[in-house]
């Protein structure tokens, strides 16, 4: 009961009328924000801090614009997701494998439709388990030893292996790359130049905004374009709406992926790239029985974005509880908290409840706010996809190097940018897959970082590795990823030809 007293406390902060309407202005401007290409919640919210200054607002309502920010930036992202094959943010990647073949198909409308719903269902169960868990969760993330950390790296990546059936070897090349361009840049450890090539711009690495919009919207617009020269190229606006059989119909992979996202989220420094990477192959693994995932199923969409939505909540967990930042959204948002001179932590809730549960009841509302506002918008959205070519293209263009723009106010970047999405139009060509390769991108820092914080700890000894309970089921069920397909391979003709011989017997 304490907790739920507490909640009604926050309810109160959060209805005031001031709090009400900032949380809409947050959500609003997120969206709309989020919506432009290479502009994630990261910067959405880092752009829009000093708004709040400006504004001179109280701390607890600060807050509360910022958390509109974060998940509202999170659903504009969606639209450039869906409508464009753009991801704004790693957490989007998995949602352009069947967002942007229901958008092609004419159900663009539908799926933003699922994509929002799935997104209130995620946010939404997250906020409650939040509300009761928070401390023994956060608490028990710091357990989770950088072992551990490496272990599930290695498991995400089994699971990247298995997304190309049919064209194993390429998916690894596409891994393979993803590992190579996340190394370029000066060594955090070592401070040894990378793949560098003398370029003092390359010294920092190669930018996510940079990679991203080269991989998916240079190179979509190069595919496209050759197809207008060929007179091959269609595009449909809105089809056929979201029906009730639709959305019962990915309950279950929304309720799925909760569970994982949750998980996910609470550990610091996972983010929502891993939670919607797991929880769309193992979606496709559990629900994917006639190969329609990555065609255009509503269930490998739902799951990645309820997923994304309920890391990206679960992520505000051990910031609020201990005072540690979950992502890179909640590390900006921890400065915001230290510029009002509030520290996070389990005093939080007790010394300063206003802020604390005041932000939590909030998010139950954003949330709502977010679904009521967008899901009437979802059929004006679908039509941008009539908007006539010779418009669409270079507006598209436009936005997205605006966006690279924005970010690292580089002109380098610009031609980084152009040389990825010709890469990536010469990988389309031969047929391997754009998305085993970003997500490797964004898993091999955190899998670098990682391994060698382990191996500092033990000395250099690689047995640390595999030293507590954790790490070794982890290891154990990336083995099972990678193995298990080889193995029902193999087993697959044998079977095939038992079973046909049994049919013979008995037709005999």
């Amino acid at each position: 009961m304490d907790a739920l007293s507490a909640l009604l406390t926050g309810f109160q902060v959060a209805l005031t009328p001031l709090n009400l309407g900032m949380a809409f202005l947050g959500v609003a401007l997120g969206t709309a924000i989020g919506a432009l290409p290479g502009i994630g919640p990261i910067n959405a919210v880092a752009l829009l801090l000093p708004l709040c200054f400006a504004l001179k607002l109280p701390p607890e309502t600060a807050l509360i614009l910022l958390a509109g920010i974060y998940y509202g930036s999170g659903y504009g992202g969606r639209i450039s997701s869906i409508l464009l094959n753009i991801p704004g943010d790693p957490g989007l990647v998995m949602t352009t494998l069947d967002g942007y073949p229901l958008a092609k198909a004419g159900r663009g409308a539908a799926a933003l439709a699922i994509s929002g719903i799935g997104s209130f269902v995620g946010g939404t169960s997250a906020v409650v388990l939040m509300t009761f868990l928070a401390v023994p969760l956060a608490r028990l993330a710091l357990s989770f030893s950088p072992a551990d950390y490496v272990a599930l790296m290695v498991l995400s990546f089994a699971l990247l292996g298995t997304m190309g059936e049919g064209k194993a070897a390429k998916t690894w090349i596409a891994v393979a790359l993803g590992l190579l361009f996340a190394m370029v840049g000066i060594d955090g450890g070592t401070g040894v130049e990378r793949f560098t090539f003398g370029s003092l711009e390359l010294l920092g690495g190669i930018d996510f905004t940079s990679l991203t919009i080269g991989l998916f919207a240079v190179s979509e617009i190069l595919v496209l374009v050759e197809g207008l020269m060929g007179g091959a190229a269609s595009r449909t606006g809105d089809g056929a709406r979201l029906s009730l059989r639709e959305i019962l119909f990915c309950l279950p992979a929304m309720a799925r992926s909760t569970g994982i996202g949750f998980v996910l989220g609470v550990l610091p420094g996972t983010g929502a790239s891993v939670a919607s990477a797991m929880a769309y192959t193992a979606e496709k693994r559990i629900s994917d029985k006639n190969g329609t995932f990555g065609k255009g199923d509503m269930r490998g969409l739902a799951a990645p974005e309820t997923a994304d939505n309920a890391s990206q909540t679960a992520s505000m967990i051990p910031m609020l509880a201990l005072g540690i930042p979950g992502s890179g959204t909640t590390a900006v948002m921890l400065g915001a908290f230290l510029m009002y001179s509030i520290t996070p932590g389990p005093l939080l809730f007790t010394q300063r409840p206003e802020v604390a549960w005041g932000l939590i009841a909030s998010m139950y509302i954003g949330n709502l706010m977010l679904l009521a506002l967008n899901l009437p918008l979802v059929g004006l959205f679908a039509r941008l996809l009539l908007v006539p070519a010779w418009i669409l293209y270079p507006g598209i263009l436009a936005l997205s190097f605006a966006g690279v723009y924005a970010v690292s106010n580089s002109p380098f970047e610009l031609f980084v940018t152009v040389g990825f999405g010709v890469l990536a139009y010469g990988l389309r060509k031969v047929g391997i897959p754009l998305i085993p390769l970003m997500l490797a991108f964004v898993l091999a820092r955190l899998l670098e970082d990682n391994l060698r914080r382990a191996l500092s700890l033990s000395g250099g000894n690689y047995e640390i590795l595999f030293s507590t309970p954790t790490s070794i089921v982890l290891w154990v069920l990336a083995l099972l990823a990678i193995g298990l397909p080889f193995v029902v391979g193999r087993l697959r003709p044998a079977l095939l030809d038992s079973k046909l011989e049994a049919d013979s017997n008995k037709s005999a």
